[in-house]
């Protein structure tokens, strides 16, 4: 192996280790500290982070794979989750950093503990339970995804990697927790973007220009690839060559966004509430980025290699290394060393947030307000149980992934179906429609959660379209039958109801002409 691949490897780890010793001191301070930032984050950090840790080895490996395989139509699959984080920064982020503040609520299940006075816990453990299951799977889907890339290029045992990427992953995270994760995102994000916009220009340019890229994708058909392309047909350049109900489960996707613990955690964590606006259009525009970029490196890598027995194992989801090693090892191997930490820079940019929200659901939720609710717990305790929990956690993920034989594009939208449709359509309920209660938000959680393993595990209905967008819209129907049906107890916690201004509207606008005017753009 060429030393020049390995040097910017070797020094991205070490740099996120460094965080993680630099944040160290913070995030010992206490439980808020170290699960949320203590709300100290800036606007720049909230903006990358919450993009960046809900895109995961999804986009470098899952989304490249199914765009090499059918083509412009894997489109669909990134317009639903942009066009809906957009909104959740501009309407759902502010309401939920009000309350939350308001309330001291440092969890999920905090919050809707709080909004329903739910005395009995029946909501916090029903949530805990849910995101142990999702997210382990996720956090597993995670170091699967490290140990592709290890055998991609290294040649090296997948188990192998995935055990390493766990090991960094757990080093940093234990050392600084939440502050620590939030920095290393902003890191991981500039490193996504730098080789996600870099790759397809150099593919491009190597090809002898895009009518060239393009006059090959329209003679090649194709590959079929489950439930999102069933009974369709077209060529790899048409962005309708899909059936409606592929169509429809790809902007499905979206609906998983605000059913993610780990970005809501983001709004949660900036310290001026008034900056979201701002998050917002940054959010948005690199979230659009980092999708063209992927996008454009699948049909590129088609171009390429146009049989899929090229890849190694014959996985598409190998086309983002592949491509890399035959257009930037010839330039420079710096440059693969770059493109290699990209994509752990995606992997870890995830499993992280995700591990400090299984382990806040564990050490907050379970221990402190649930087993010891009526004890006095120090900080430092709390801070320390935090940190084996997260290595317990890193274990059985570990231990899970090993055993898992899915492909990383299913297994992580497995888990994101689970999660947007238990959380998604409750916690929205919950911040929008005073009328929401207890037993409706109850019913929703286990109607959402139980509609995805049904339709999972059904082939008929796995076929007919993303488990996501009917148990979505189960979840959102027991949550308002039974929320119409039941009663609040008493002095449970009302949320301001308001609408976005003319003012909102008219920042948004001159934001962004002031982004697109600059000189700094």
């Amino acid at each position: 192996m060429d030393i020049q691949v390995l040097i910017p490897f070797v020094l991205y780890f070490v740099l996120l280790i460094a965080i993680g010793l630099y944040s160290s001191k913070f995030s010992s301070k206490g439980i808020s500290e170290f699960f949320l930032g203590g709300r100290k984050l800036n606007k720049f950090v909230v903006a990358l982070s919450a993009v960046v840790s809900g895109r995961s080895a999804w986009l470098l490996l899952g989304f490249t794979g199914l765009t090499y395989m059918i083509g412009l139509a894997a489109v669909w699959s990134v317009v639903g989750y942009i066009l809906v984080e957009f909104l959740l920064f501009l309407i759902y982020a502010p309401k939920i950093r009000d309350f939350t503040e308001k309330n001291e609520c440092i969890t999920i299940p905090d919050f809707f503990e709080a909004r329903f006075n739910d005395k009995s816990g029946i909501l916090r453990i029903t949530l805990v339970v849910i995101f142990l299951i999702f997210m382990v799977t996720y956090i597993a889907a995670q170091f699967v995804a490290g140990g592709k890339a290890f055998f991609a290029y290294f040649e090296l045992n997948e188990n192998i990697g995935l055990i390493i990427t766990a090991s960094i992953v757990l080093i940093y995270t234990i050392l600084g927790g939440f502050l620590a994760v939030s920095l290393t995102d902003v890191v991981q994000a500039f490193f996504m973007l730098f080789i996600l916009v870099l790759l397809p220009v150099v593919g491009i340019i190597d090809a002898g220009g895009l009518s060239v890229i393009t006059n090959e994708l329209e003679a090649l058909p194709q590959i079929h690839s489950g439930a999102l392309v069933a009974h369709s047909e077209g060529t790899l350049l048409s962005p309708f060559a899909l059936s409606f109900s592929a169509f429809i489960g790809g902007l499905g996707i979206g609906l998983g966004s605000p059913g993610s613990p780990h970005v809501i955690v983001r709004y949660m964590s900036i310290k001026d509430p008034k900056q979201f606006t701002w998050t917002a259009i940054v959010g948005t525009l690199w979230n659009i980025v980092l999708a063209g970029g992927a996008l454009f490196i699948g049909l590129i890598g088609r171009a390429y290699f146009t049989e899929l027995s090229l890849l190694p194992n014959t996985d598409p989801e190998n086309i983002y290394i592949s491509l890399a090693e035959r257009l930037l090892m010839p330039i420079s191997p710096l440059l693969m060393g770059f493109l290699l930490a990209s994509i752990f820079a995606a992997i870890m940019s995830t499993a992280d947030s995700q591990l400090l929200v299984a382990a806040s659901s564990v050490v907050r939720d379970i221990y402190q307000k649930r087993l010891r609710r009526n004890k006095e717990l120090t900080q430092s305790k709390l801070t320390a149980y935090s940190r084996l929990v997260v290595t317990l956690i890193v274990i059985l993920a570990v231990v899970l992934g090993i055993i898992v034989e899915d492909l990383v594009f299913w297994f992580v939208l497995f888990a994101w179906a689970g999660l947007g449709a238990s959380l998604g359509p409750t916690s929205i309920l919950a911040l929008f429609w005073q009328r929401t209660t207890k037993w409706g938000v109850f019913a929703g959680l286990l109607s959402g959660t139980l509609s995805v393993f049904i339709w999972k595990l059904i082939p008929f209905l796995n076929q007919l379209i993303y488990e996501l967008v009917p148990a979505f819209i189960i979840s959102t129907l027991f949550t308002v039958v039974v929320s119409l049906l039941t009663k609040n107890d008493q002095q449970y916690k009302e949320i301001e109801i308001s609408e976005i201004s003319v003012d909102n509207i008219h920042e948004m606008t001159n934001m962004s002409d002031m982004l697109i005017n600059s000189d700094e753009k």
